[in-house]
C-alpha cells in the first residue's frame, strides 16, 4: 500500500513574502534559496523527530496569534538563540525548560505567525 513518508514542506501565505523571508534570515539565522524557500537537510543535527499534530479549534496554545498555524523550529541552543532573537528586539513570549521534550520558547514573526522553538533533550 501507498503511505505517507514525511512531511515534505511548510506553506504558508504570507504579505510581503520578501520581507518575511528577510526576516527569518535576520533573526533565526534560516538561509532563503533565490526561489525564497529554505531547505533543511536530513543529517546529524536534525532533529530527532517530525510532530505532524492537529489541536482542537478552540485551543489557546497558539495564542497570541490568530493563525490556524504554528511553525515549530528545532534548534541546537536555546538559550543562545533567545538571547539573540532578544538582541534584535524580538519579544519572547514564554519559556519552558520543564517540558519532558526538551526546552520551549515562543516569539512571533512580524505578520503574527506564532513560532515555537525547541531544543530537543
Amino acid at each position: 500500500m501507498a503511505k505517507i513518508t514525511g512531511v515534505g514542506g511548510i506553506f504558508f501565505k504570507s504579505q510581503d513574502p520578501k520581507g518575511l523571508a528577510v526576516w527569518y534570515r535576520d533573526v533565526l539565522g534560516l538561509a532563503p534559496e533565490d526561489w525564497g524557500g529554505v531547505l533543511f537537510r536530513p543529517g546529524p543535527e536534525a532533529p530527532p523527530m517530525l510532530v505532524w499534530s492537529p489541536f482542537s479549534s478552540d485551543s489557546d496554545y497558539f495564542a497570541p496569534s490568530a493563525k490556524a498555524f504554528m511553525i515549530n523550529f528545532a534548534v541546537d541552543d536555546l538559550d543562545g538563540l533567545l538571547a539573540a532573537v532578544a538582541a534584535k528586539g524580538v519579544e519572547i513570549l514564554g519559556h519552558n525548560k520543564d517540558d519532558p521534550n526538551g526546552h520551549f520558547a515562543w516569539i512571533l514573526d512580524p505578520e503574527g505567525n506564532k513560532i515555537e522553538l525547541w531544543q530537543p533533550k
